[in-house]
């Protein structure tokens, strides 16, 4: 591809790795943390439906939990699992907060709209399990699925959504080279982009999103705060894969966002 082919790709936008030198480690680190977590700190897991991946891991605090909240992986809705990312239930537990993580099936065995009801059902699940406010978050195309659960039609209950770096709006997504996989029609995109839906009366929604992530990620993320009128905040120095480090730190803004007030 010459340069300038480059520069007019519409994938482009979305390459996060591309763009973050030492990207191709990370995973292997994320694994390592997120295995040292679970063998400290083993989970209860759950089935909330037949599927091998329709499983969610839950993570209690040592005392009776002030609430739960649920981390929703990223990964394009076509990689990654829920136990890579163990280690940031740490946050939570610290706060006194019960933490819950759920697989979902993946693209291209579902499209984007079974994974939405595949968390959907996972919260759903969830609710009665642990006391307390309930609040959603996620990351990247998890945070697609978060907001999708602040949403009218979602599972209802949810005190609060932050979607991180959410893919809000999914008609660009259409014009790369991730379509052959997704398979974003355009009833797809009117029926599962959080932005051009109402959001859930009563629940709460602050987006956030790293200043150094590429462009339209930004876009997506002000695209989301915009159309649903709430907050979103633009943390300074962090791009999309370093983001959600803070979700392991209980004094962090991020899990602020997440549960302070409830």
């Amino acid at each position: 591809m010459s340069r300038a082919a480059d520069w007019l790709d519409p994938g482009r936008s979305y390459r996060n790795a591309a763009f973050i030198p030492g990207s191709e480690a990370l995973p292997a680190l994320w694994a390592e943390a997120a295995a040292s977590f679970r063998l400290h700190r083993p989970p209860q897991e759950l089935a909330y439906g037949p599927h091998a991946r329709q499983r969610l891991d839950l993570f209690r605090p040592e005392a009776a939990p002030r609430g739960l909240l649920v981390f929703v992986h990223g990964g394009y809705w076509l990689e990654f699992g829920k136990a890579d990312w163990s280690h940031l239930a740490a946050g939570a537990l610290a706060r006194g907060w019960a933490c819950a993580i759920p697989g979902y099936r993946l693209a291209p065995e579902v499209g984007i709209d079974a994974i939405t009801a595949d968390v959907k059902a996972a919260v759903t699940a969830l609710r009665p399990l642990v006391p307390g406010a309930l609040v959603v978050t996620g990351h990247s195309a998890g945070g697609h699925l978060a907001a999708r659960m602040g949403c009218a039609d979602g599972p209802g209950g949810v005190a609060r959504v932050v979607p991180i770096s959410p893919l809000a709006e999914l008609a660009p997504l259409a014009a790369t080279g991730m379509q052959k996989t997704l398979q974003i029609t355009e009833s797809v995109a009117a029926s599962e982009s959080p932005a051009r839906l109402a959001p859930a009366r009563g629940t709460q929604a602050h987006v956030w999103v790293g200043a150094a992530e590429r462009p339209a990620f930004l876009w997506q993320a002000r695209v989301l705060a915009e159309a649903w009128a709430c907050p979103w905040t633009v943390e300074p120095g962090r791009h999309h894969f370093d983001v959600i480090d803070a979700l392991a730190d209980p004094a962090s803004a991020l899990i602020g966002a997440c549960l302070d007030g409830l």
